[in-house]
């Protein structure tokens, strides 16, 4: 899924949406007894965009916390995702594509997060 992204708005949140949305689509069909990991990895994949967007529209240290937030979501996010994979829950072939999706926002958020 590829969202157009606005002049005004973050590049790491259109990632981020893009990886959250993609998360959405990998988890549709978790067997029953990973359910609540999959919960889990819904709630933290859709922290991340909510946050940078949250962000975006703060100034100083409320900005960063939402930024920092942001970013410690995309760790948890991958936590799950190699756990559910690791367990045959869910396509390792696409469930790696999507983290390689929050590397990247994780990369773009620790820029935010550490600029000058």
């Amino acid at each position: 899924m590829h969202v157009s992204q606005p002049s005004n708005q973050l590049e790491a949140y259109t990632v981020a949406l893009e990886a959250a949305a993609s998360t959405l689509a990998l988890v549709r069909r978790v067997p029953v007894p990973f359910k609540t990991l999959a919960d889990q990895l819904i709630r933290a994949a859709s922290s991340v965009p909510a946050n940078l967007a949250e962000g975006h529209g703060r100034f100083g240290r409320d900005r960063f916390n939402h930024w920092r937030i942001a970013y410690g979501s995309a760790k948890e996010v991958d936590v799950f995702l190699h756990l559910l994979a690791g367990s045959g829950s869910i396509d390792s072939t696409k469930a790696d594509a999507v983290i390689q999706l929050f590397d990247r926002v994780r990369a773009m958020t620790w820029r935010l997060i550490h600029k000058k």
